[in-house]
């Protein structure tokens, strides 16, 4: 059977890591996702889906994520039960994060720095945006040019 769920939205709040009673990390977040379409009003609406994240994953997403961060998940649904202070049976569906994927513009962590204009060339032609970015990242790469 395949059980596979393929997500990217925003965070609705900054996450919080907790641990296990036995010391696993643990992650629990929702995640905003736009709809595809429009409402009757033009405006598009969104689904709010809860995302457990374990381990590693959980921690690096804690450390690296805020409040309106973009992030992609892929996992599973699992759908879980308890029984409330009513004695009432609640259902829950969630998504259990396997893999996760920082999706914000890494621009916009970078610090503000102008390329000189010895910079901007490369080999004796002018050297695109895109390129600029990955040498201001550190991230030249000569066969590309």
């Amino acid at each position: 059977m395949i059980n596979q769920v393929i997500l990217v939205g925003r965070l609705t709040r900054k996450p919080e890591l907790k641990s296990t009673p036995d010391g696993r990390s643990v992650l629990n977040v929702i995640l905003a996702v736009n709809r595809q379409f429009r409402n009757e009003s033009g405006e598009k609406e969104a689904d709010f889906v809860q995302c457990i994240l374990w381990r590693k994953t959980a921690e690096n997403l804690a450390q690296y994520c805020t409040k309106g961060s973009l992030i992609g998940i892929t996992g599973r649904i699992q759908t879980r039960s308890y029984d409330n202070s009513d004695r009432k049976r609640v259902f829950v569906t969630e998504v259990i994060a396997e893999q996760v994927q920082f999706l914000d513009n890494k621009r916009k962590e970078m610090p503000e720095r102008s390329l000189k204009k010895e910079e901007m060339r490369r080999d004796g032609r002018e050297i695109s945006r895109s390129e600029s970015d990955r040498v201001l990242a550190g991230k030249s790469n000569k066969d590309a040019w």
